[in-house]
């Protein structure tokens, strides 16, 4: 079953001193975001950038994704704390590092790294990434 979601940008001005609005998405949980290339290279200042919202895409979907792969299993997690950081060196995103600590019944800290492992190969926005920005997953079993 294919889904499809968009969002709408408008942007004003050069790349440098102009800036942008994330107008809406699909389900109309974010809206009104300012973007500018400051936010990316620089200090936010309170707007966002890409590689920020890649980040907190691909932090939901890895959560996602580890929580069906230890559910399917037999260890389902209580809880998953996932970050995801993105690195941008323009011209490029160049890396992207995701830390989970979790608290999972039944499995040990080995256990835990693997399917955390197993978890970032099978990750949607994961694939979308993989073979252009290298992807490192550090993860720890409370």
């Amino acid at each position: 079953m294919a889904a499809d979601r968009s969002a709408s940008v408008t942007w004003q001005g050069s790349l440098m001193e102009g800036s942008g609005v994330i107008n809406n998405v699909t389900s109309g949980a974010i809206s009104n975001l300012d973007v500018s290339w400051p936010a990316r290279t620089e200090e936010p200042g309170g707007k966002t950038s890409p590689e920020e919202l890649i980040a907190a895409a691909h932090a939901a979907c890895y959560a996602m994704g580890l929580s069906h792969g230890l559910s399917g299993a037999g260890t389902p997690p209580q809880k998953l704390d996932v970050s995801a950081t993105c690195t941008f060196d323009p011209p490029k995103i160049t890396k992207m590092a995701i830390t989970v600590t979790g608290q999972v019944d039944g499995i040990d800290q080995a256990a835990f790294e693997q399917a955390a492992r197993e978890a970032a190969d099978g990750c949607p926005v994961s694939g979308a990434l993989k073979g252009n920005v290298e992807i490192v997953v550090s993860a720890t079993l409370e």
